[in-house]
C-alpha cells in the first residue's frame, strides 16, 4: 500500500468525493485508510462505568484506499505514487508528476 499514516490526501470517489484530509491510521492488511474529518458514522454507545457518555458518537469510518489520491507536498496536487531506489539503497516514494521524493 502506498499511502502512510500523516500523508495528506485527496478522496476521489464516494460522499466525500473532493474533500482533503489527513491519514489518521493505515490498515494494510485490510488495504483501508482512516482521514481525519472524513468518512463520518454514527454509532449507538452504551454508558460504559464513568468513562463514556451513552448517546450516538460520530466516528471516523475507514475509506479503501483506491478511493484516495496522495497529495504531492511539493507540487501540491494529487498524483499517483511510484517507488524508486536511492544510491544509498533505501526504497522511497515520489510523485509521478514531479518526480519529487515524498519520503
Amino acid at each position: 500500500m502506498n499511502i502512510k499514516k500523516n500523508d495528506m490526501v485527496l478522496v476521489i470517489s464516494g460522499k466525500d468525493r473532493g474533500k482533503k484530509g489527513k491519514v489518521r491510521r493505515s490498515l494494510p492488511r485490510d488495504n483501508r485508510i482512516v482521514v481525519e474529518g472524513l468518512n463520518m458514522i454514527k454509532r449507538h454507545s452504551r454508558a460504559r462505568r464513568a468513562a463514556r457518555q451513552a448517546g450516538i458518537v460520530e466516528l471516523e469510518a475507514p475509506l479503501h484506499a483506491s478511493n484516495v489520491m496522495l497529495l504531492c507536498s511539493k507540487c501540491k496536487k494529487p498524483a499517483r505514487v511510484g517507488f524508486r531506489t536511492l544510491e544509498d539503497g533505501r526504497k522511497v516514494r515520489f510523485c509521478r508528476t514531479c518526480q519529487e521524493v515524498l519520503d
